[in-house]
């Protein structure tokens, strides 16, 4: 297991994190997803820390706070030490009937934080995350409150999930401008079947120093192996067979499963292993989130760590998966032609 820094701080994270969106199965919405209760998450975190796995994500919304609350008793009951885990959790979604039990306001967050604390039964969470955008609730005010939470001691990092670039870059100049905390991490879809990331937010992760922890690497399971063109289960089961998220192209994501076949074949591994194998190569990547029902099911991630993908696989998923060029990635692109002798070959800021 590898550790990155998280963005532009010093806390280290594990490439892998375990996502507890499977814990609590609470509402309609959840269920599909997972109903892991508590002696079943003890597993699969014990499973995640034997194999080094440092890192954890929630949510005050999943399960209605009841994947906190069992994340939180799940550290408990395996007796783990604050400093050993990295504890992430999320605010924004609904958590009442109320107007104002939801979004990014100043208040919402306060309250929040606190009742995020209790159900995880820890003191501080390390990184704190808004789940999304809120068009109401101006930047700054937003940004005001994360800080109050990092200067009392409540909350140690703060970021975002499911910003677009714009966004994350006008609220990183409201912070150094006001001298607040800004924000080190996103939260983001990304998959060899969905790149969209790549147009305009990994060019501005990689020149801000912002680090990306990318969620549903499978696209919901998609990217398995197991299901067909259709969405349905080869074995008639599986996440997406009742839960169709999320949105897929299904010619691209299938182009890229016939191609990671042979490579799964070549490196005697699953093309699940294949797919997040393929995120781990790319740089702009501080951490993948892998959930799991089961046990194997989460090895089966785990595992994918100790793929080594050649440069020929590379190239072989990179161009079975490349976007459609769009404007203006591809005008700066050309433009940028004059100073190619000079460019390093790491260099983003030009890429569509």
């Amino acid at each position: 297991m590898k550790y990155h820094p998280l963005g532009r701080t010093g806390l280290l994270v594990s490439e892998l994190c375990l996502g507890t969106m499977t814990f609590g199965g609470v509402g309609d919405r959840w269920a599909p997803i997972g109903d892991l209760q508590q002696q079943e998450a003890d597993s699969l975190l014990r499973v995640a820390l034997d194999a080094g796995v440092n890192f954890i994500d929630t949510a005050n919304v999943y399960s209605q706070g009841q994947s906190e609350q069992i994340t939180g008793q799940a550290l408990r009951n395996l007796g783990v030490a604050r400093d050993d885990v990295v504890v992430a959790t999320k605010v924004l979604a609904p958590m009442g009937s109320g107007p104002n039990a939801r979004g990014a306001s100043r208040a919402h967050i306060l309250a929040q934080a606190r009742a995020s604390l209790k159900r995880l039964q820890l003191d501080h969470v390390d990184l704190y995350q808004l789940h999304g955008v809120d068009p109401i609730t101006p930047i700054d005010e937003t940004l005001a409150a994360l800080d109050t939470l990092v200067r009392s001691g409540d909350v140690r990092y703060v970021g975002v999930s499911n910003w677009p670039a714009w966004r994350i870059a006008k609220a990183l100049g409201i912070a150094e401008r006001k001298n607040l905390t800004p924000l080190h991490s996103l939260q983001a879809y990304y998959t060899i079947a969905g790149r969209d990331l790549e147009r305009e937010l990994r060019p501005m992760l990689q020149s801000e120093q912002v680090g990306l922890m990318v969620w549903s690497p499978l696209a919901g399971g998609l990217l398995s192996g197991k299901y067909n063109r259709d969405g349905t289960s080869v074995s008639g089961d599986g996440r997406r067979a009742t839960f169709d998220f999320p949105p897929v192209d299904r010619d691209r994501a299938f182009a890229a499963i016939n191609a990671m076949r042979p490579i799964a074949a070549e490196h005697g591994c699953s093309v699940a292993q294949v797919a997040i194998a393929w995120l781990l190569h790319q740089p702009v990547v501080t951490s993948v989130i892998v959930g799991a029902r089961r046990p194997d099911q989460l090895l089966d991630n785990i595992f994918a760590t100790n793929v080594r993908l050649t440069a020929d696989n590379l190239e072989t998923l990179n161009a079975v998966s490349a976007l459609p060029p769009e404007y203006p990635g591809w005008m700066i692109e050309r433009q940028a032609a004059y100073r190619a002798p000079w460019m390093t070959l790491d260099d983003s800021s030009t890429k569509s």
